[in-house]
């Protein structure tokens, strides 16, 4: 791989941000972006479980998804307080993702500010909040709306690996989804790395950026960024999504959902196996031609 730091700054001119990360696609980490925020002080595990601890929530564990696997089908279950004490006590591969945690807690909404100045078309009904325990992975992956993104990590560490949209060839997306067959797990420890480099080369010549993300980064990612993320550090994120400002970009998105989403989910239920293979081979034929 390819790999460059994501710029960072402390704050930026609306003007330039526009100019340079969102119109350039490029990656950015604002670093003072949510300090001026109550959130920044006030959003603990004990604020959480005090809020909306008794609230079931899906849990993800580090398994890659197989033939079977439908999108987003979570491996458990479990209070979100129960889950806030496993993660403190120490190492715990689970994490939870798209939690609406202010459909619990509106009064969440009070505690940040949405950054008009520098994106339009915030979808301000679904802020989201993600959460790992030290050691949990999320998979290499594009956002299947291609939303742009403001990530801001609020406790603990985070390693973000990300690439853009165009590369995905390189990463061996399956065809339909939005998953790479690829396994970037721990892919900056030698020791410990899972990426075969003889079974996927073509990931060899992709192009992309990595980042460590502590407390109050809000690192801005362009709509359809692959992203690869592992928890260094039990912590939590939010996430602040707007829509592509071009109609071909909300439309591309809209298929994804209805579309490329329903088609793949019924080819799994129906033909499993061979839609799996399927789309290996398309996988792979297409990375040998990068």
């Amino acid at each position: 791989m390819q790999l460059q730091p994501v710029d960072t700054v402390p704050m930026i001119d609306a003007g330039l941000f526009r100019k340079q990360y969102y119109e350039a696609k490029r990656p950015l980490v604002i670093t003072d972006l949510a300090k001026s925020w109550p959130a920044y002080q006030r959003w603990n595990w004990d604020y959480f479980k005090q809020v909306v601890g008794n609230k079931e929530v899906g849990v993800y564990n580090n398994v890659k998804s197989d033939a079977y696997t439908p999108i987003n089908k979570a491996d458990g279950y479990m209070k979100f307080g129960e889950y806030l004490d496993l993660i403190q006590q120490g190492p715990a591969e689970l994490r939870i993702f798209l939690f609406n945690i202010f459909q619990h807690a509106p009064q969440l909404t009070k505690d940040f500010t949405w950054p008009d100045a520098l994106l339009k078309g915030f979808v301000k009904r679904y802020p989201m909040l993600f959460t790992g325990g030290a050691g949990s992975i999320t998979h290499m992956h594009f956002d299947i709306d291609l939303s742009h993104i403001l990530h801001t990590q609020f406790a603990g560490r985070k390693r973000v690996l990300l690439f853009p949209y165009e590369e995905q060839h390189k990463l061996y997306r399956k065809p339909f989804e939005v998953l790479s067959f690829a396994n970037f797990a721990h892919y900056a420890d030698p020791g410990k790395t899972a990426l075969d480099k003889m079974q996927f080369p073509a990931v060899e010549n992709a192009k992309g950026y990595e980042v460590i993300l502590d407390h109050g980064d809000t690192l801005f990612m362009p709509a359809g960024y692959w992203h690869h993320m592992e928890y260094i550090d039990s912590g939590f994120a939010m996430s602040l999504r707007a829509l592509q400002s071009s109609m071909s970009g909300k439309l591309q998105g809209a298929w994804n959902l209805f579309g490329m989403r329903n088609i793949d989910t019924l080819m799994k239920k129906t033909f499993p196996e061979w839609w799996y293979e399927t789309k290996r081979e398309k996988a792979f034929e297409a990375a040998a031609r990068r």
